[in-house]
């Protein structure tokens, strides 16, 4: 089951980080071009997984993108929140998707070297894209509240110790103590004064931290799979 999920959020990774245009992810409620964007899950999906005799499976693929992503547009406002419910929706998806298939007894045909490199790419992608939008969405909500502050950001230093002390729990997780070392000068660098006057420093070190939180996350997570 494990590696049936790990092929299928690999290709909801490149279907939906690759190969959805800036057109089809602002015209959701556009309903011919959801469901070309729902259709290219389902295709990336059945290529990847080989699961030549379930037709079935692209079938589901489509229906419940297609609905999570017209759910989404229809009743939440574009924020990283949104952005966290719908992915974690698809997620789940994938997940019962790959249970329904194991309790077939079905095998993924992609192994070896094909297998780890798709999960390697598709790892990478979602640290460069994925996490890019959901960055982007946090900091642009960031600098809207706290705009007409004159006193820095609000919570600004409580959100980025809660950031360190997650990557100092990572580095030590994934035995990797050495790189507190790099977070440390990575801090001080960007506690500059001049970046203090310019009233971005905080702003900045929550990007910087949120960046490498993801990185490392995802990163362990493309080690994890590569073992199946």
């Amino acid at each position: 089951m494990e590696k049936i999920a790990a092929i299928l959020i690999c290709a909801h990774i490149f279907a939906d980080f690759l190969l959805q245009t800036g057109k089809m992810a602002n015209n959701k409620r556009n309903l011919l071009l959801l469901f070309l964007h729902a259709a290219i899950h389902a295709v990336v999906s059945w290529l990847l997984l080989q699961a030549w005799i379930y037709w079935q499976v692209p079938l589901y693929l489509f229906a419940v993108h297609a609905l999570i992503d017209y759910l989404k547009e229809r009743f939440m406002e574009k924020s990283y929140r949104s952005f966290i419910a719908d992915q974690t929706a698809h997620l789940f998806s994938l997940v019962l998707l790959s249970f329904l298939l194991a309790e077939q007894h079905f095998v993924p045909e992609l192994s070896g070297f094909l297998y780890k490199a798709t999960v390697v790419l598709a790892g990478l992608t979602a640290t460069i894209r994925g996490a890019g939008f959901l960055i982007n969405l946090i900091t642009k909500e960031i600098l809207e509240k706290n705009q007409l502050n004159p006193d820095g950001l609000i919570d600004g230093g409580k959100l980025i110790g809660q950031l360190e002390r997650g990557l100092i729990f990572l580095f030590i997780f994934i035995n990797l103590p050495t790189a507190i070392g790099f977070l440390v000068t990575a801090k001080s660098i960007l506690r500059f004064e001049e970046a203090r006057k310019q009233k971005l420093a905080e702003y900045i070190l929550i990007g910087t931290l949120l960046s490498f939180s993801t990185a490392i996350a995802i990163g362990t997570l493309t080690m994890w799979a590569i073992s199946f």
